[in-house]
């Protein structure tokens, strides 16, 4: 009786599909474009790639079984789920609860930044947006960034408030299929361009799709290749939001009858379809008028690069940047949500509260937050060097030690605690329930007790700028 309370307290998923539109939107966020398409560039296009797929159904799969299977198996969020399961380990649960803290922070802030740019491409041709300077103009002005994070954040906080069936299922099967519509309309016309430079150099998207997917091997050593494997490591890491207690908690929220190995398989097949499309989606448009020294990273591919390329398209291009502004503030809408529901949820069962309760207190903590972010750019701006050799703002120190300091240290803790601790027999129980079946079942033994914990030893140690070898990022 009182799990079934919780449970209709908590609320769930009306079934599979609602469960798989959610995670996959909570996985597909802005890293999935601002961030894979730089580094396939960077690392050798398709040879990116291929280590890439190679991860995502080895780590991906062994990190999100093992995040949605405790959720689902112990019916708690993960600030409780690692204690309820070992005592002593009740500490992972509290330091898995510091990650979406701190994201909430920042991540609606950088939601205000597409908000505006969506905007801007409404109701302007864009051309301003393109300008140099604009970007670094806006975020350094004091009031308007905080307009158009409160803007964001209230959609955010208005699907959490009602709920996961109503509220963030409902949103998640109206959204996700919009966007995957949008990235591969938005691809297609990438690959349709052509542009002849000042030099009479003429350029397609076709060429710029055959620098995407033909492997690039030209100069690889054994250190180039690993940090090629820790570049692709981290992405895949990030996409996937796990060890930050997102997927533990959508994991809670799902019923017994769901087969889960199918589920995870679908999620994987949908955040890694994003990035690549979102790939084949900037790569040709940027090389067409840039070449490959126009990728950027980061905020500088979306919010400088990009208009740029907007700009060069003539006529499309404002029509071009309004449906990537509005598919891009779908992805970080269904990502913010996500980070929010689960600090909620955790709360919810700290404090024994209701969701609407527990819901305007978050929203309250990350109004303030967020608002100190947007003026860690102008009235509270300093720099402040951080352990992996880059410098930052605010933003970029809670980013810092959510992202690539507890995310990877949290991961490796998991893999010591499920494989060495409780054995992987234990998430194995919960993937045969009600006779479900469990394909990868040797695999997901093997890494998780000793690839993964590996992998994200040095994943951390290189982060933290303690693994010397492999340099820097």
């Amino acid at each position: 009786m009182r799990g079934g309370s919780m449970d209709k307290k908590k609320g769930s998923f009306t079934g599979s599909l609602g469960f798989i539109l959610a995670a996959a939107g909570s996985a597909v966020g802005v890293g999935n474009i601002w961030r894979f398409p730089y580094l396939a560039a960077k690392d050798g296009g398709g040879l990116f790639i291929l280590v890439y797929l190679i991860l995502v159904i080895t780590f991906g799969f062994t990190l999100l079984t093992t995040d949605i299977a405790i959720g689902r198996k112990t019916r708690k969020n993960a600030l409780q789920a690692f204690g309820s399961i070992s005592p002593k380990w009740g500490f992972l649960g509290k330091l898995t609860f510091l990650v979406p803290a701190l994201i909430m922070t920042y991540y609606s802030v950088i939601g205000g930044w597409i908000t505006k740019y969506l905007f801007d491409y409404v109701v302007t041709d864009g051309t301003e947006a393109a300008k140099d300077g604009y970007f670094t103009g806006f975020i350094t002005s004091e009031i308007s960034p905080v307009i158009f994070m409160l803007i964001f954040l209230l959609v955010t906080v208005w699907i959490v408030y009602r709920g996961v069936e109503k509220g963030i299922e409902q949103f998640s099967k109206f959204v996700m299929p919009g966007l995957l519509l949008l990235i591969i309309g938005i691809a297609i016309f990438s690959l349709t361009l052509k542009n002849t430079d000042a030099a009479g150099v003429t350029r397609t998207g076709i060429d710029g799709l055959s620098v995407y997917l033909k492997p690039n091997f030209e100069g690889l050593t054994l250190s180039k290749f690993l940090n090629i494997l820790l570049d692709a490591m981290s992405q895949l890491f990030f996409s996937l939001s796990v060890s930050m207690g997102i997927m533990i908690t959508y994991g809670s929220y799902v019923k017994k009858e769901t087969h889960l190995e199918k589920s995870i398989n679908q999620i994987e097949i949908f955040d890694t379809g994003v990035a690549l499309i979102a790939g084949m989606m900037i790569i040709p448009a940027v090389f067409v008028f840039f070449g490959m020294e126009g990728m950027g990273s980061g905020p500088s591919l979306m919010f400088i690069s990009l208009p740029k390329v907007f700009a060069a398209m003539g006529g499309a291009g404002k029509f071009i940047g309004i449906l990537f502004f509005v598919m891009v503030v779908f992805a970080a809408l269904t990502s913010c949500i996500s980070i929010m529901e689960t600090l909620v949820a955790n709360c919810m069962e700290i404090f024994h509260a209701g969701r609407k309760k527990v819901c305007l207190a978050v929203a309250v903590f990350s109004i303030v937050t967020a608002v100190l972010i947007c003026l860690g750019y102008n009235v509270l701006y300093f720099e402040a060097p951080l352990p992996n050799g880059s410098t930052g703002q605010l933003l970029d120190i809670a980013d810092y030690i959510s992202n690539s300091f507890l995310m990877p240290l949290i991961s490796f803790l998991t893999c010591i605690f499920i494989g060495w601790v409780v054995k992987p027999e234990w998430i194995e129980s919960e993937m045969v329930e009600n006779g479900m079946t469990f394909h990868k079942k040797t695999l997901y033994g093997i890494m998780v007790k000793y690839i993964a914990p590996v992998m994200m030893g040095i994943l951390f140690l290189q982060s933290t700028g303690l693994f010397g070898i492999f340099g820097g990022k």
